[in-house]
């Protein structure tokens, strides 16, 4: 028990400062069977207390439907075994690089803009949500023997929106569900940020990289007392696919770390331990000052250059950060011995796949209802979520051939004319290269590469936004189908898929491989899988989503936690999107 409070210069803890040296490690982006050993790694290098959020649309990826809401009591649960302190953001937008922000994709999809505003039918949503996760929060409180310190209000909303009202009443919502801790605000050192997203009476911190002191500084402008805190220190980056891989030196992120610490302020490192965005999970970007301009999708690894790494291994960046935490010790108490580090599984497992169904026939099994509709429905409509859509129309005839277009396209379309493909489509407005002729019969597969969740594009929908025009004519009469990830969970439903002989590189469809390991492979902290000359798609490791791979980098192999590998038999199954290659590799 103990009784934790906002100073007019320090935190207090049952009336003594204490400075909070916390790590993000976000309990949804590693397996449950290694929270344990990555907490063990955050006290190791010197930290005393935990950060997460909590995705909304993990916990609850279909209106009303929950899925495992209490992991986060049992992470907290952990956190504290640990002996750790827990900063809990619980949203209900999370930002994250997390797909649609945490946002779930059937709210926005029929609020649109009306999301993260004082709206009613979206509060009333809201309200319900807590009122089911926050228990489990309310209850683990230092104040009530538990380890959480703080919750905080919404995410980062000075970025976004100026809705007092709204932020007033999460904050009202979250003392009526039984939080008792200090709440707390996060945003960038500018004043628009600070003034639209900080509330009066609720202690703002501030997210950075660098400049410690100028950010610091203006935040004092904003709150002239009470203890500073970056609550996000950005010690590295994501990556986005195609682009370059993002590295921040070590050295230079121990030095702004220090920075922050001299200025007597509680640090949060963002992130301490990345993970992995498995399941396709992950978010995506627009670029351009305004954040409005093209897609920039998310890759599977959120490593984010961190002083942990993907694995739950040190780097360079822990051993300085270490020694720069050692120097701000309670008490100057010496730090943690390191716990054992990760091993990697031995040898490398080449096999060819011996099973293969075509998209087609994987849609048959797995897929929803086809739905019938004059124009192109969105994903949203077709409640999917993460996976793709196949749109079918007809082009009307005789005609001679014109160009064929989509408008509103979201996010990638392979096209096929008379069953052969034609082209792939990458931008919202986009004409396939060759002209079509009348009476044809088109088909779309459209896969989402991730729900934007950052800026004014937040919560946009996916698929067919628009239509689908021939020449300047729109084609009415689409049937569409859905095949959602989640369709893959499990060995049940996916033996029911009518696998053949694969048919040859190439070829796209769901891919099933056997890969036969050593007992001890069972023992493996990790392993990681590579497809070689395969396009794009994703990989399940025994009924386990890995993630996306593509073959435009810069991510080239997928981490595989360790307790998915068994000894003898494994399978993995490889969903390929633009063309398969011919091996899959393990280790």
């Amino acid at each position: 028990m103990g009784d934790f409070t906002v100073g007019d210069e320090d935190f207090l803890l049952d009336g003594r400062p204490v400075r909070l040296l916390s790590g993000a490690l976000h309990y949804f982006r590693v397996h449950e069977a290694q929270w344990g050993h990555r907490l063990a790694m955050l006290r190791a290098m010197g930290l005393n207390c935990v950060e997460t959020y909590v995705p909304w649309n993990l916990h609850e990826p279909f209106l009303g439907r929950y899925e495992d809401v209490g992991a986060l009591g049992r992470f907290l649960d952990a956190a504290h075994e640990a002996g750790l302190w827990a900063i809990v953001r619980p949203g209900p937008y999370i930002c994250a690089e997390w797909e649609n922000g945490g946002l779930p994709h059937w709210l926005t999809g029929r609020l649109g803009r009306r999301v993260r505003t004082d709206d009613a039918e979206y509060l009333v949503q809201v309200n319900r949500w807590f009122r089911t996760l926050l228990p489990q929060v309310a209850e683990r409180q230092v104040d009530r023997g538990g380890p959480v310190l703080m919750v905080q209000v919404e995410n980062e909303y000075g970025s976004y929106g100026s809705d007092r009202g709204y932020l007033r009443h999460l904050a009202d919502l979250l003392h009526e569900c039984g939080i008792t801790v200090p709440l707390f605000t996060s945003d960038g050192p500018e004043d628009h940020m600070l003034t639209g997203g900080s509330l009066p009476g609720v202690l703002a911190t501030a997210n950075f990289g660098s400049g410690a002191r100028e950010a610091f500084e203006v935040l004092r402008g904003h709150q002239p007392s009470g203890p500073l805190m970056c609550m996000e220190f950005w010690c590295g980056w994501f990556d986005h696919w195609g682009a370059e891989h993002v590295v921040r030196d070590a050295a230079d992120a121990a030095a702004t770390l220090r920075e922050i610490l001299e200025c007597g302020a509680s640090v949060n490192i963002y992130m301490a331990h990345g993970g992995t965005n498995f399941a396709g999970w992950s978010g995506a970007n627009r670029a351009g000052d305004l954040h409005v301009g093209v897609l920039e999708p998310t890759a599977t690894s959120y490593d984010y250059d961190a002083p942990i790494d993907e694995a739950g291994r040190p780097t360079e960046k822990f051993r300085l950060f270490r020694e720069v935490l050692a120097d701000y010790q309670d008490g100057g108490a010496p730090l943690p011995e390191l716990p054992p580090l990760p091993v990697e599984l031995e040898g490398c497992f080449r096999v060819v796949p011996d099973g293969w169904a075509s998209l087609d026939e994987v849609l048959d099994v797995l897929g929803g209802e086809e739905h019938e509709s004059p124009v192109p429905p969105t994903f949203e409509e077709l409640d999917v979520d993460r996976g793709l859509v196949r749109y079918r129309l007809d082009v009307p005839g005789p005609r001679r051939p014109y160009p064929l277009g989509v408008l509103g396209l979201r996010d990638l379309a392979t096209v096929y004319v008379d069953g052969v493909r034609a082209g792939i489509l990458d931008t919202e407005d986009a004409t396939l290269p060759e002209p079509v002729p009348g009476g044809a019969a088109v088909e779309l597969w459209v896969e989402s590469l991730g729900r934007v969740n950052y800026g004014p594009c937040s919560g946009e929908s996916k698929g067919i936004t628009g239509g689908v025009l021939h020449e300047r004519q729109y084609l009415h009469g689409v049937r569409a189908r859905g095949l959602r990830l989640d369709a893959f969970g499990s060995a049940e439903a996916v033996a029911k898929v009518p696998f053949g002989e694969p048919s040859g590189a190439g070829a796209t469809g769901l891919y099933r491989a056997r890969l036969d390991l050593p007992a001890e492979a069972s023992a493996a902290s990790f392993a990681r899988v590579r497809v070689p000359g395969w396009g794009r798609g994703f990989v399940w490791v025994n009924g386990f989503c890995v993630g996306r791979y593509w073959g435009v980098g810069p991510q080239g192999a997928l981490h595989v936690p360790g307790p998915v590998l068994r000894g003898g038999v494994n399978e993995v199954w490889v969903l390929e999107l633009e063309g398969a290659g011919e091996v899959v590799v393990l280790g």
